[in-house]
């Protein structure tokens, strides 16, 4: 190797060398790196205090429609699924035998009747020639036993013609309520018994609808403080639905806690006139007990947890970053309520915390 050459690679690497030192040196003279961070000011505003849980929807009537009678079913006057008008006809079962029963006892009856008006023309004449002493009072008693005989038979006759009628009516199967019907368990054509075990069909009262959901039983005792105040406000939402949350008021606080789960049962009803509930559905439910004024609020991505409790990024004016502790009231799914560490108006750190340290520079991202 000629000593040129071995001159220039000497001077290469010195340079490569000392170039490197120089830009740590730089680099040292600046600080640490400057660290790429989102933020979002903190706010002070009212917000509401709401508990949230896990309930499911409920129809607000649910009734199993049953035949009344036994019969052929000759009719049926709805599909599957669809709304149905109270008293509206879901079935029909065929009602010649009970019309001929009807008419047998209405014959029935009239005989009776008849039976009935003549027994009491003899008491009336027998009780006249008693008090002109024609007839002995044991003669009178005869008929005067005899028409009260006839008026019993009259009375039972006539009770036996409602019932006939009352039966025939009950060929004729209505709804009992406003609400959307489900399977048709029973076809055209089958035998049914009255009052049988499985019922024809099971209309469902959404309008309006429940929504029944459990809380912890610590937080009873504020529940009923401020149900005790007025209606409290109950929200729903569908997870998935890409929908507002609909809006209702709680109805019901079971007269017990469930020692088994330490938990109460609460239940909230809403007009859902846009059949946004839907029963057997899970829900995302929430109770808004009151609203808390001048609350700090911060985003609840914030919120770091480390050895010495909670704590926030606070960005200062001079963009660097200051590890600050708080004290956090509540939690309420994006937002936190802070009573202490962060005054409303100050950045503190959403994203990028885990490359941050207490004094570290920053850089806000758009």
């Amino acid at each position: 190797m000629s000593l040129l050459a071995v001159v220039g690679a000497v001077g290469l690497a010195t340079y490569f060398v000392d170039g490197r030192a120089r830009e740590r040196s730089s680099a040292a003279k600046g600080g640490d790196l400057v660290v790429p961070v989102a933020v979002a000011k903190a706010e002070q505003r009212t917000l509401p205090v709401v508990i949230r849980a896990i309930g499911n929807v409920d129809p607000y009537t649910s009734v199993a429609v049953k035949a009344r009678v036994d019969g052929q079913i000759v009719e049926v006057n709805f599909k599957e699924g669809e709304e149905v008008a109270k008293d509206s006809i879901l079935f029909k079962i065929d009602p010649r035998p009970f019309l001929a029963a009807l008419r047998q006892a209405e014959a029935q009856n009239a005989r009776d009747a008849a039976a009935l008006s003549q027994a009491q023309a003899q008491e009336r004449r027998y009780k006249e020639l008693l008090e002109k002493n024609f007839v002995s009072k044991d003669a009178y008693s005869q008929f005067e036993t005899n028409a009260q005989t006839a008026k019993a038979v009259a009375e039972a006759s006539k009770a036996a013609v409602e019932t006939a009628r009352l039966n025939l009516e009950y060929c004729t199967i209505r709804s009992p309520i406003d609400g959307f019907a489900g399977k048709i368990q029973i076809q055209i054509g089958n035998l049914v018994k009255a009052n049988d075990v499985n019922p024809l069909v099971v209309v469902n009262q959404v309008h309006p609808v429940l929504v029944t959901f459990s809380v912890p039983e610590q937080q009873l005792a504020a529940i009923r403080k401020y149900s005790a105040e007025g209606p409290l406000t109950v929200e729903a939402t569908v997870p998935g639905a890409n929908k507002p949350a609909t809006s209702g008021r709680l109805s019901f606080i079971d007269n017990a806690v469930d020692p088994s789960t330490g938990t109460i049962r609460l239940r909230g009803v809403f007009d859902n006139a846009d059949n946004g509930l839907w029963p057997g559905q899970f829900v995302n439910a929430s109770v808004r007990l009151y609203e808390q004024p001048n609350a700090i609020v911060v985003p609840s991505q914030a919120i770091q947890n480390g050895p010495d409790g909670e704590y926030v990024f606070v960005i200062n004016s001079n963009s660097t970053a200051e590890m600050r502790p708080v004290k956090v009231d509540r939690s309420d799914g994006q937002d936190t309520v802070v009573s202490s560490g962060v005054k409303a108006g100050e950045r503190v750190v959403i994203r990028g915390q885990l490359k941050v340290t207490n004094g570290a520079r920053v850089k806000l991202e758009s």
